[in-house]
């Protein structure tokens, strides 16, 4: 340890340590436009997590773990419905659409969207369709009360609101817009929280709740739709919508990155993100309320990430665009520093003050979450720490790669599922989450940097 920081603390020479190295990127033109964007995003996502934890606070206490454990289920349904048929248009906007935008090929801009715009559409609907006719299956094996088949059907109006959310999240992220993103998602949260606060006093029921979060969805999907259309108009024109499909080039590969996409991304909702399913699959729904209470308070580390994931991505593709490489390794040293710094301390007071966190925002009756907690905290603030991993490897024109990385990771977590979460119950789940984290974003990462050196290497020959 330097003879500066002797006689300091650990912890207090650490803080220091980051933040001497962080002064360092002050200067940074690039950094700073990016610290920028996300701030203004996440000034208004930070009172949206206000209010999250107000909504989580007097939904645990109204429903008791039973009620939240299947409310919890049957909006994890449709959510993951919808991510096993979606593109992941917003990626496909920014990865093809900044390109065109930088080089005012604005009709090839227009094409793309165009097309991300209505084949989200169509998915949003089919996935409606899947979820009703799926709704009783859900309930059968979801959840143990019988009647509310229903509720599924009910919250799944939700995905024909958000018809053109990932197409117009990737238009506002190429239009440096992103920030509009932050401001309907506080506006949904407040009016869900009115909604939900109005249950708690009057003693309201799990259906006034769930139509609580049915409203927000619909706030966010259509209001990044007008905000969106707003900033295509500005940039492409009234009659953007108008360009013939037939300006689209590379097809085949636009369908490669869009299948894969998909691919990926049902596989990483199956394996990562459908967590109270699989853990509805095999213990009860008072147990899986417990979990959820855990699974949402350690979601909370996305609130300070989700900025950065959004401004990054659009800068990593213009960098890897130009073969900018000294440049890329540098930003991604600079942006892996500072998510490592924040994301560490997130982690440590979630290991320290976890039991507290949980008896403030659930009650006593929830402490039991707390080991699920722990653990899942480990595999998260990893991820979070090395957010960049799957863009990167998208812009770098590797989609396939994180296909089979997560899907082989998945297949052997479910497999100790089967065994592991019956006897030790929601700490395996959590563990076995952590290491899927672990595992499979280190990898990606790994690819990524490695992939970076192959290509300084060629430029400098």
């Amino acid at each position: 340890m330097p003879t500066l920081w002797k006689g300091l603390s650990p912890s207090r020479a650490f803080i220091i340590s980051c933040m001497s190295l962080l002064s360092k990127f002050k200067d940074d033109p690039l950094f700073g436009k990016v610290l920028r964007s996300s701030g203004k995003l996440l000034s208004a996502n930070t009172i949206s997590l206000g209010l999250s934890v107000l909504q989580g606070v007097m939904v645990a206490r109204l429903l008791a773990p039973e009620g939240l454990g299947l409310i919890r289920v049957i909006m994890v349904y449709a959510s993951t419905v919808n991510s096993i048929l979606s593109f992941r248009m917003s990626e496909l906007v920014v990865r093809y659409g900044s390109e065109y935008l930088a080089k005012n090929e604005k009709d090839k801009a227009a094409a793309i969207i165009k097309a991300a715009g209505i084949t989200e559409a169509l998915v949003s609907l089919l996935a409606f369709i899947v979820v009703f006719f799926t709704a009783g299956v859900a309930e059968k094996y979801f959840t143990e009360t019988t009647g509310i088949a229903w509720m599924f059907t009910i919250y799944a109006l939700g995905l024909l609101a958000s018809f053109n959310l990932e197409t117009s999240t990737g238009v506002l992220q190429v239009t440096h817009k992103i920030e509009l993103q932050g401001v309907f998602n506080l506006t949904q949260n407040i009016i869900a929280t009115l909604i939900i606060g109005a249950a708690f006093l009057w003693n309201g029921t799990l259906l006034v709740v769930l139509g609580a979060y049915l409203f927000g969805k619909v706030i966010l999907g259509l209001g990044m739709f007008i905000a969106a259309q707003m900033q295509l108009q500005k940039h492409l024109g009234s009659g953007w919508w108008k360009v013939s499909l037939s300006n689209l080039t590379s097809t085949r590969e636009l369908i490669r990155f869009a299948v894969s996409s998909n691919i990926s991304a049902t596989i990483i909702k199956i394996f990562r993100e459908s967590e109270l399913l699989w853990a509805a699959l095999f213990l009860p729904t008072s147990v899986v309320g417990l979990y959820s209470v855990a699974y949402a308070i350690v979601s909370f580390i996305a609130i300070p990430a989700d900025p950065l994931i959004s401004t990054t991505f659009p800068e990593i593709n213009r960098l890897i665009v130009q073969k900018a490489w000294p440049q890329l390794k540098d930003f991604l040293r600079k942006i892996t520093t500072l998510s490592f710094a924040y994301n560490l301390m997130i982690g440590m007071g979630f290991a320290v003050f976890g039991r507290w966190i949980i008896l403030i925002y659930s009650g006593s009756e929830f402490l039991g979450a707390y080991p699920a907690l722990v653990a899942l905290t480990i595999g998260m603030v990893f991820n979070y720490i090395l957010f960049w991993n799957r863009p990167l490897l998208l812009s770098l024109g590797l989609p396939d790669f994180p296909i089979w990385v997560t899907l082989a990771v998945g297949i052997f977590k479910v497999s100790l599922a089967f065994w592991l979460i019956p006897k030790y119950g929601i700490v395996a789940a959590g563990a076995l989450l952590s290491f899927y984290y672990i595992a499979s974003v280190g990898i990606m990462a790994l690819r990524g940097v490695q992939k970076i050196g192959q290509n300084e290497n060629r430029s400098h020959h």
